[in-house]
């Protein structure tokens, strides 16, 4: 284009706007005032919106008040009740300390990366997870619906979850605490322990019948637990309350609710260390069983850990970072929260096998008296001989090392000839019994603070934590419901709160039925796991080979002002998709050979059992899996065979006023990133553009797609070739 060609001018309500020309010649002196503006994305039929020069306002969007209210927001959503009760059972069982190496292999192949392209994506097109996928890739705009059907089936059980603990707090402030005893049953003669708390135990019998109020399987409902429902109720008007105006309601929560949790577990790992029997409890965790490391089973529990723990696939990742600048530098985002994730599960396996050595030493304790007495009383009976006890040990006070010590004397004589029953009394056979989820938290950690001094207190500042850190993981998967939905639709954010909560209440009493146990255990199994893998599979797919990874990543340079290193380069595109893979394999190939089925409360035996589901029940099962994934292929078919006019996500055009821009209506067909993106007309399947967009003339390589490469955005610039002069 000739450099000294005439601009021509042209007034339209006093307010001029200046040609191609004029913007290419004037490039370098606009450039500064366009980097202070905006490009306003959003639907034709909403009315102009007017950014000032040098505003700060980006599309009328929210924004977080500071980093630090952000960084607290992706923390207390990734960091979640699975931090304290799944990862401390899956470090005891495959292999202790060594377990750590997998799992911080796999989070930095898998993890990071991916955590790292979902906040890119939101960061850079400033919307919820249906508008991300919509732009890199209208046919693959399905994916964000699917994250919002994961979030909603998520979010049904889990807020049941901080329901319990919420019961759990306010029995809390009495002393002794509820569960610490067996209640006693009152007839017309005597009276007598309960049975099935006699069978079992003081907590077990509290949290299955007290609680829960469990029937025996999950075709008998037995009707609602009308304290459960209460629970349950007020869990959904906290996050109501809390989500009721977006990240500018829930952001001020974040400084409590994720801080929270943090204080509570060091006051336990302070108090724990102080316990007896605590370090025994550390040092069997941190045992590395080297031999078990090498199974594939360990791999794929820490890729699903790894995949879980921080939140991947349910758009609240997205919905956070949507609301960043876009000059933020989200790598450094990305591997900060991923290693405060890692490191937050590690102190609360710290704090949960404390607490268990010291539950395991006073159960070890209470054997090794049972057991000597029966020693004693076979010495008495001349069934054993005295002479083979060593003189230095008394009976009535014994050690542990000293019983150790007298049980291997018993046992080298012949079992036939002394059938003695005694117990070896180990406090590793103790610890080996590994818990988790609910077991560990409303059983072992409950009957184990029973022992602390201040019991109640201690009880209050756990349920508590629980409440918060669900709370933290509500927050981010309402927000990967709300924010896409609203981005999408134009549906106020207070009305869509408070219907989708009120709507997730009413669904949600099924899980508050005496069978509701039942029903969590098989949305936990199935509403979510092979759902998520496949999005993110193809969240990473649509972006490395869709897209272009090598287009994606001269996007992030041109937001984050630096070239992302070529690590991420082969992990998009080759490693992470591989592992992915596999790991959806491996967990359908677990999912066959294990039988559906769930473990369910016998009250006469006073134990668990492991039952089927019924025919209903795995209709139910296989309905989850399908109504989450419905929408990828849907979305693909609607979009492929152009089944309807789809122009919700379509760009707003741009026109350039002297000291201001707004948006204007614009009619886009195609696909909306080569826009965003400034592709060139030879890489775009014939586009029609409105008339006020403007992009690179084809086969121009002097002119600079994105001038203003630290936001990304970028001049389009129009064929002049296709446009007459006089159009100018």
């Amino acid at each position: 284009m000739p450099k000294n060609s005439k601009v021509v001018k042209r007034e339209i309500d006093d307010d001029v706007i200046e040609s191609v020309k004029d913007l290419l010649s004037n490039e370098d002196s606009i450039e500064d005032a366009f980097k202070k503006s905006e490009l306003l994305v959003g639907d034709p039929e909403d009315k102009d919106v007017d950014v000032e020069e040098g505003s700060d306002v980006e599309d009328e969007r929210p924004a977080w008040n500071s980093k630090l209210q952000y960084i607290l927001a992706q923390v207390g959503f990734s960091v979640g009740l699975g931090n304290v009760w799944r990862f401390p059972y899956l470090c005891q069982k495959n292999g202790g300390g060594a377990y750590l190496v997998p799992y911080l292999i796999l989070l930095l192949i898998i993890g990071i990366p991916l955590f790292f392209l979902e906040l890119s994506v939101g960061q850079r097109i400033r919307r919820g997870s249906i508008g991300v996928w919509n732009y890199i890739s209208p046919k693959f705009g399905g994916i964000g619906f699917a994250s919002c059907v994961v979030c909603f089936f998520v979010a049904l059980y889990y807020n049941v979850i901080i329901g319990w603990s919420l019961f759990y707090f306010s029995q809390s402030f009495q002393h002794p605490l509820p569960w610490d005893q067996c209640s006693l049953v009152k007839n017309s003669s005597h009276t007598f322990v309960e049975p099935e708390c006699e069978k079992s135990s003081a907590t077990t019998y509290y949290w299955y019948r007290e609680a829960l109020n469990i029937s025996s399987s999950i075709s008998e409902s037995g009707g609602l637990n009308w304290k459960m429902a209460v629970c349950l109720l007020a869990a959904w008007v906290m996050v109501c309350l809390a989500m009721i105006k977006g990240i500018q309601s829930s952001g001020k929560i974040m400084y409590f609710s994720s801080l929270f949790p943090y204080v509570v577990l060091l006051c336990f790992l302070i108090r724990g260390l102080l316990l007896n029997g605590s370090l025994d409890g550390i040092r069997h965790m941190f045992t590395p069983k080297l031999e078990i490391m090498l199974e594939p089973k360990v791999w794929r529990e820490a890729a699903t850990q790894v995949f879980f723990a921080l939140g991947l696939g349910f758009g609240g990742v997205i919905a956070f970072s949507s609301y960043n600048k876009r000059d933020n530098n989200c790598h450094f985002d990305a591997v900060l929260v991923s290693f405060i994730n890692f490191f937050t599960s590690v102190l609360a396996t710290l704090v949960v096998f404390a607490v268990l050595g010291f539950k395991a030493n006073i159960i070890n304790e209470k054997c090794i008296i049972q057991n000597s007495a029966k020693i004693v009383n076979l010495l008495n009976t001349g069934n054993l001989s005295r002479d083979i006890i060593p003189h230095h040990i008394n009976l009535s006070s014994i050690t542990a090392d000293d019983y150790n010590l007298v049980y291997d004397i018993i046992q080298k004589v012949k079992e036939e000839e002394f059938p003695l029953g005694l117990k070896p009394c180990q406090i590793e056979d103790e610890l080996n019994k590994a818990v988790q989820g609910t077991g560990l938290a409303f059983i072992a950690f409950t009957e184990a603070m029973t022992h602390f001094p201040a019991s109640p207190f201690w009880s209050v500042m756990f349920f508590l934590m629980l409440v918060n850190l669900g709370l933290g993981s509500m927050f981010g998967t309402i927000e990967g419901i709300t924010t896409p939905i609203v981005d999408t639709f134009k549906v106020r954010k207070e009305i869509l709160t408070v219907a989708c909560c009120l709507a997730a209440f009413c669904i949600g009493l099924i899980f508050v039925q005496r069978s509701g146990n039942y029903f969590v255990t098989m949305f936990d199994d199935y509403s979510a796991t092979l759902p998520l893998l496949l999005v993110v599979i193809l969240e990473n797919i649509a972006v490395s080979y869709v897209y272009g990874i090598d287009k994606f990543l001269e996007d992030l340079k041109d937001m984050l002002g630096f070239a992302p290193s070529q690590y991420y380069y082969y992990m998009w595109k080759y490693i992470s998709p591989i592992v992915l893979l596999s790991l959806l394999v491996a967990s359908i190939v677990q999912m066959v050979l294990s039988p559906p089925g769930y473990n369910a409360w016998i009250e006469a035996k006073a134990t668990e059992e492991f039952q089927n589901y019924p025919t209903w029940g795995l209709i139910v099962c296989v309905s989850l899996i399908i109504l989450a994934m419905l929408p990828v292929p849907v979305v693909f078919l609607i979009r492929r065979c152009n089944l309807i006019d789809d122009s919700s996500g379509s760009l707003a055009a741009v026109s350039y006023k002297r000291g201001r821009i707004i948006k204007e209506p614009a009619n886009l067909e195609g696909d909306d990133t080569s826009l965003i993106h400034g592709k060139s007309p030879s890489e775009v399947p014939s586009p029609t553009f409105g008339k006020n967009i403007y992009r690179k003339q084809t086969g121009s390589p002097t002119v600079d797609t994105a001038p203003n490469g630290r936001y990304g955005i970028g001049y389009l610039m129009a064929n002049i070739s296709d446009m007459p002069e006089s159009d100018l």
